[in-house]
């Protein structure tokens, strides 16, 4: 039988020639030996770094101006020698959270072992998105997140995941919250808080399409915590008008004065009424490590859901915060798609799926170093001498006299001049703070109850006797028109 004949074939196009490889900037570590090129140049840059850190305590926290480095790529890729006097460029114009005198923010010096754990993290460049992506981190993140609800006095079986800070966590939180209560399409639901909580929460509401008064704000009392009471007479109002609740979010540690809501009274409210406890413990919840402060934290286990960030106060570098759950199966519940394009876990999930963040770095691995480099009792010390520095400083602006303080438990103090108006408070904290500034000495102004004040945190471990009584001289002065107030 005679063979088909064969239809011509179709015209190819003309093969193209491949660029050609990258020889003057090697940019990629050889696959097949140690490079001595990449050696070198984190060589240079640590001791970049290392003499930036070094040097922090002979300028100020925050620079005398900020840089903008040259931004577009050139035709051609740089050499290490030209990308690191850009990088140098930046960090002349950096702020400087290791200096003695940064005490304006929830921002502390970094630990060494976190610094090294950032960088291993982006040489891995492994994805928590999959657990073929990062086998061993994903299997780190859930242990870990499992250890820390553990310790702060969740339930057995509690855990969750890592989150690009605690705005974050409070949304997937709430989000969480919401698909449990079976709220998802109710467009009445509310949110219960202090006046005195985050502004990440009203993101939250509307990032769930919620109108701003969903976020219902309760009064606080006189320390600056939510009043059970009032918290009390609202749900009540609530459940006879058939309004859903998404959740009670309480919070440990407010942001101007480090209040404590009283955590153990909400809980029990709660769970009377059948309601979702969110607690907000971005700033105090690590406190539960101290034996000298836990007492305050008496009911964080009680919660639904925890927000923890350990980079405010434990010197892990950004970002590095925590969603736990007494049930982080509700987690997969509320987040999980399916990811046909991965491989089946075989672990405990997919950690894309147990929340809103798909592709991420393992940032659990510099929390896990630096709670190691730490340890329990190194925990504890940083807590306890945070309170000890607040406690000093409040002692000295108390002995100055005339100054309204408002404090907590915690680590955080704002004061004003006593009988200020709104404008004059103003200039008094912007007079005031330059004067620090040129001290070396760098506070906040946040604007809290129609005044602005300056605050203080004292979560930096180089601060010492010295730049405290510095401070309250400062302020002594100030408050005798030494300071152009």
């Amino acid at each position: 039988m005679p063979m088909p004949s064969l239809s011509p074939l179709a015209s190819v196009p003309p093969a193209q020639r491949l660029p050609p490889p990258l020889r003057d900037c090697e940019p990629f570590a050889d696959p097949s030996v140690a490079d001595p090129a990449l050696e070198a140049f984190l060589q240079q840059a640590a001791a970049l770094l290392c003499r930036w850190l070094g040097q922090a305590g002979q300028g100020t926290p925050l620079p005398g101006l900020s840089v903008l480095p040259v931004v577009e790529p050139e035709r051609a890729g740089l050499d290490s020698e030209r990308l690191l006097a850009d990088l140098q460029l930046v960090m002349e114009g950096a702020y400087n959270p290791n200096h003695p005198g940064a005490l304006a923010h929830l921002d502390p010096p970094p630990l060494t072992a976190s610094i090294v754990a950032d960088l291993v993290c982006a040489g891995l460049n492994n994805n928590l998105l999959a657990e073929e992506l990062s086998p061993s981190l994903s299997r780190l993140e859930r242990a870990l997140c499992a250890w820390m609800a553990s310790r702060l006095g969740l339930p057995g079986g509690a855990g969750g995941v890592a989150a690009s800070g605690g705005s974050l966590s409070n949304l997937m939180a709430l989000v969480t919250a919401r698909r449990q209560r079976g709220l998802a399409c109710r467009g009445d639901a509310v949110v219960l808080c202090s006046e005195d909580a985050h502004v990440s929460l009203a993101k939250a509401v509307a990032v769930m399409g919620l109108p701003p008064e969903a976020l219902v704000q309760l009064p606080v009392d006189a320390a600056g915590a939510l009043e059970p009471l009032a918290l009390e007479s609202c749900l009540a109002r609530l459940d006879r008008s058939a309004t859903p609740v998404i959740a009670v979010v309480a919070t440990a540690g407010t942001t101007v004065r480090g209040a404590l809501d009283p955590l153990d009274t909400v809980a029990t409210l709660c769970s009377r009424q059948g309601h979702w406890l969110h607690v907000d413990g971005a700033i105090g919840a690590i406190f539960a490590f101290s034996d000298r402060h836990r007492s305050g934290l008496a009911g964080l286990g009680r919660a639904d859901s925890v927000t923890v960030n350990p980079q405010k106060l434990l010197g892990i570098t950004k970002t590095s915060s925590l969603l736990l759950l007494a049930d982080p199966s509700h987690l997969q519940q509320a987040f999980r798609t399916g990811l046909p394009y991965m491989e089946p876990s075989w672990g405990g999930g997919h950690q894309g799926e147990a929340g809103l963040q798909g592709s991420r770095p393992g940032e659990i691995l510099k929390l896990w170093l630096g709670l190691r480099q730490l340890g329990l009792d190194g925990m504890a010390a940083l807590i306890d001498g945070a309170v000890a520095r607040r406690a000093e400083l409040e002692r000295r602006l108390r002995a100055i006299g005339g100054l309204a303080l408002r404090g907590g438990p915690l680590h955080l103090i704002a004061f004003r001049p006593e009988g200020l108006d709104g404008p004059a408070a103003e200039r008094w904290s912007i007079a005031t703070r330059q004067c620090l500034l040129e001290e070396q000495l760098m506070l906040s102004r946040p604007h809290y109850r129609g005044h602005h004040h300056l605050k203080a945190v004292l979560g930096n471990p180089h601060t010492g006797p010295e730049q405290l009584d510095r401070l309250a001289l400062v302020v002594q002065r100030s408050l005798m028109g030494g300071c152009g107030a």
